[in-house]
Formats: structure tokens, sequence, C-alpha cells
């Protein structure tokens, strides 16, 4: 079964209220969403592989460790999932970057598939899926099923925000990918928003309404 992190990071915590604000303007919102990306990447990478190397320090010969393998990608749900790629990047600097665009029906709340472009080596890599928000669970729950389809066996899914509808979905659909969420929220109200949430997280990012 899937692990469920749920952070209790202070600085992760301060960052959410924050940008939960109403108040806090366009520049602000995108610095410290990248700025929290950050940090739960910093947890999510928790479980990665080690192995042993043996380097030479200007001293003398030492044994020490590094990520086995390093093939790491990070794939943003479109739009608002490229607000959070710069702060992983700043930690997995070496990570390809993939794309996954997906729009919500907003008659059935389900998710439209219109963009997908991944490495070409996508399926050998520790694969990274962010997004803000985790709502209903559906755009994040098929962007994980395309990658599957592609061959991806090693994913993670890292959001800022989660409702508890799309946790359950996503546990269902995907037992065996990992979610890492800076926060659970209450619920989602009847419009698919979380609550108390911070409204569209990608109109937030980008200034648009």
């Amino acid at each position: 079964m899937a692990r469920v992190v749920i952070m209790d990071h202070p600085l992760i915590q301060h960052k959410i209220g924050y940008i939960r604000r109403k108040e806090t303007g366009t520049k602000d919102f995108r610095q410290t969403i990248g700025e929290i990306a950050m940090l739960l990447s910093y947890e999510a990478t928790r479980e990665l592989k080690l192995s042993e190397v043996e380097i030479e320090t200007p001293i003398c010969k030492a044994a020490v460790k590094e990520l086995k393998g390093k093939k790491m990608a990070i794939v943003p749900i479109l739009r608002a999932g490229l607000g959070m790629v710069d702060g992983v990047l700043r930690m997995i600097p070496a990570a390809k970057v993939g794309h996954i665009g997906l729009y919500r029906d907003p008659a059935t709340l389900e998710p439209v598939e219109y963009y997908c472009k991944l490495p070409a080596d996508c399926a050998d890599r520790e694969v990274f899926v962010v997004d803000p928000m985790l709502a209903t669970g559906g755009s994040s729950a098929e962007a994980i099923r395309m990658l599957k389809d592609r061959g991806c066996k090693n994913i993670h899914f890292m959001c800022i925000i989660a409702a508890p509808e799309g946790v359950r979905r996503m546990e269902n659909a995907h037992p065996d990918v990992d979610l890492y969420i800076g926060e659970l929220d209450e619920r989602l109200n009847d419009h698919g928003y979380i609550v108390p949430g911070l409204g569209d997280a990608g109109d937030r990012i980008f200034g648009t309404k």
C-alpha cells in the first residue's frame, strides 16, 4: 500500500499559511510555491537508494554515498504544476522534465488529456509528479495512469494541499504510488474546490482569472 506522508515541518506549514491568504500577490505566491516545492522534494527523496563509492579528498581516499542510478524525472501536471518545477530542480538539478496536460471538465469534474511529452528514458527513471492541489484526484490519477501506460514504474506524487477525497481516489487507483502532501484540508465544496484551500492555484501562480 502506498505511503501517505503529511508534512509537519514548521517552514512548510508557515509558507502554506502565507499562500492561503487572499491578499498574497502573484509574485510572492509564485515564489513561495517554489520554496514549498523545494522543501517537499527534500522530504520526498528521503527513500532514494544510495550506493557507496570511493573518492579522493584533499587528504586521503574515502568511501562516500551517492544516489544510486541518479536518474530522475519531474513531471508537472499543466498548468499549475509548472509553478513547482523550479523549486524541485533546485534540489535535483540533473533531473529531466516532462509535461502532462490535463484540464477538468466543468460538468463532470473528470480530467481530459490534451498533452503529454516525456523524456525518452522516462520509464527508467524515478518520476516525481507535481501539482499544487490534489482536489478530486481525477487529474492526478489520470496523469499517473498515463505514465504507467508508457512503462514508468517508480512514481511518486507531490502536492502542497490535498482534500481527503483526492487522497482516497489516489490510494484506490494507484496503491503503489507514495503521496507527499504539504497539508491535508477538510473537504471539497460543491464546485470541486478544496476547503479552506487557496483558490485556483494556476490563476494565482500566473496572474490569470
